[in-house]
């Protein structure tokens, strides 16, 4: 670090030393020497630095933005604190981890928080037992160093929306006292979406590096789980669609579709045919952002795909392992890979959400709506889009990287001390047909095209001491369809 701040100072003296001689030599030669000293000291700035002041130039307002937007259909309140620490309350001593597709007791959740934490990974679970999950409730919201937060994905992306002054926000879920003393007042709730006691879910958290027994965190991230009856039976989705036609949104933003894995088999098959009635009386005009979450029933996210869910919708955002389990669950490209192994691999990843827009998207021959992708991962980010129909997509995933390293760090803006570039400075853009490309800093968003696909990638500055990172991905999608124009059809 000092020696760059040697250079930068030496660049300057020479700089000011040019202007001294200035009326002693040719124009021409000042101009190049100038030009050339000016392009080292940019240079000489860090990475970091160079990304930041590029976001800034590219993060401009769509021609024509978003006025109301309508979210639903999970809202709860987020009791967020150490994992460790919760798990040292109760008694539960570290061991070897196992994944649990359902928690059935605090073993289980011993076991599954230490499979998640061992690979740095995300995940959400549904606690079977209503009883022992209560008691843990209170362990945790009683415990010191708890926090309270808005939460739910529903009510996370309206939250974050609802912080732009010039937008109107309509919130539906089950929305208890508490929840509704920490939304925004910007946040408007239909009376027919208040209930009487709050869903708590608890978001058990880690840090890069620590330890609990012989597990070790590679990396910060979080650990989600909840009994919870009515986001989990997607109660007040039939309340979310009726009340469209009174509040008339731009834009509606839909999830809360992975709570129901909680739920039998038979309940599951038959809401999610329900949902998907409910979802197609919202007027075609307006277009509709499906966020995903954390699953574990591949037949249930395979229904999600082929049961009309994927082709009601124009938008999705996802995560890496949402987006590895959605190609498994559907015998995509590079299903047979297990779990990714460090930075998911940009072609890897680039060849999913090919195939997820070319197998379930809008074209010509199929009756889809789908046209739109936000990836989000730790290191990067990548936007993809049919042509014709979105535009500002390079200010958009310019916008959501940039609130992923906000949010983080909690800092208004990026400190850029604070954050470093942990993205690959060298890909290529898919394993079928490749094509390298190496990262330029000062123009950090890259765009590329495949058979009538756009995709947008930036890099996104990871914060070295996250403070917290329940929420980050709801985020990131609320900016990146902030900053996004959805072109009439």
């Amino acid at each position: 670090m000092w020696q760059r701040s040697v250079c930068v100072g030496l660049l300057a003296l020479a700089l000011g030393y040019l202007c001294v001689l200035g009326p002693e030599l040719p124009p021409a030669a000042l101009r190049q020497l100038s030009a050339s000293l000016l392009g080292t000291l940019r240079r000489a700035r860090s990475l970091e630095a160079r990304t930041v002041a590029a976001w800034q130039a590219a993060i401009v307002r769509p021609a024509r933005g978003w006025a109301r937007v309508a979210v639903g259909v999970n809202a709860c309140v987020d009791v967020v604190l150490s994992g460790v620490k919760l798990l040292e309350a109760l008694g539960l001593e570290p061991g070897e981890g196992k994944n649990h597709a359902v928690l059935n007791s605090g073993q289980d959740l011993r076991e599954a928080f230490a499979h998640f934490m061992e690979r740095g990974a995300a995940a959400e679970r549904f606690f079977s037992d209503a009883e022992a999950f209560q008691a843990i409730a209170r362990t945790a919201s009683e415990h010191p160093a708890a926090q309270l937060y808005v939460g739910g994905n529903a009510a996370l992306i309206g939250q974050k929306l609802a912080t732009n002054p010039d937008l109107k926000i309509l919130l539906c879920g089950p929305v208890g006292p508490k929840l509704h003393e920490l939304l925004d007042d910007n946040v408007v709730v239909p009376p027919e979406s208040m209930q009487e006691r709050d869903e708590f879910h608890l978001i058990l958290e880690y840090q890069a590096g620590e330890q609990w027994g012989r597990v070790s965190a590679p990396a910060a991230n979080r650990f989600i789980f909840s009994h919870d009856l009515s986001n989990g039976a997607l109660n007040m989705l039939e309340v979310f669609v009726s009340s469209l036609d009174e509040f008339q949104p731009d834009l509606v933003v839909l999830s809360g579709l992975h709570m129901m894995e909680g739920q039998s088999k038979e309940m599951r098959e038959r809401r999610l045919m329900e949902a998907v009635a409910s979802i197609s009386d919202i007027p075609t005009d307006i277009p509709i952002h499906l966020e995903l979450a954390s699953m574990t029933d591949q037949d249930f996210m395979s229904n999600i795909m082929h049961q009309q869910v994927f082709p009601l919708v124009n938008s999705i955002g996802l995560n890496e392992q949402e987006l590895l389990f959605l190609s498994q669950s559907a015998s995509g490209p590079h299903a047979s890979l297990a779990s990714w192994s460090g930075i998911p691999d940009v072609g890897v990843v680039s060849d999913i959400l090919f195939w997820i827009l070319k197998e379930h998207g809008k074209t010509a021959e199929r009756a889809s709506d789908l046209t739109r992708i936000h990836f989000h991962t730790l290191a990067y980010h990548i936007l993809v889009t049919v042509d014709g129909h979105w535009g500002n997509q390079a200010a958009a995933v310019a916008a959501g990287a940039r609130a992923a390293g906000t949010q983080a760090c909690a800092t208004d803006t990026i400190d850029t001390s604070k954050v470093f570039l942990k993205a690959p400075l060298e890909f290529v853009t898919s394993t079928e047909a490749p094509s390298k490309i190496s990262l330029n800093p000062d123009e950090p968003v890259v765009h590329w095209h495949r058979e009538g696909i756009s995709f947008h990638f930036t890099p996104v500055l990871v914060c070295k001491d996250p403070v917290r990172t329940v929420g980050l991905g709801d985020a990131i999608s609320a900016e990146g369809l902030l900053y996004s124009e959805v072109y009439p059809q």
